[in-house]
């Protein structure tokens, strides 16, 4: 249950840094940032950045419980 609760602080820390670091238009190094379009809306995401944004909060969420 802690991994469902992090996947939302994982998604919603990425969009934010993403989006910052992707207007100014920096690539973000090893974070990969790239803009996406998903039906015509188009953002900044970064696999990288959810993937260890997502271990964070599941660790954070975990040790909660």
């Amino acid at each position: 249950m802690s991994f469902i609760k992090a996947l939302i602080p994982g998604m919603l820390l990425t969009w934010i840094v993403s989006g910052v670091l992707g207007s100014n238009g920096s690539h973000g190094g090893m974070l990969a940032i790239e803009h996406v379009y998903l039906q015509g809306h188009g953002f900044y995401w970064s696999w990288a950045l959810f993937v260890a944004a997502t271990g964070l909060a599941w660790a954070i969420f975990a040790m909660l419980d």
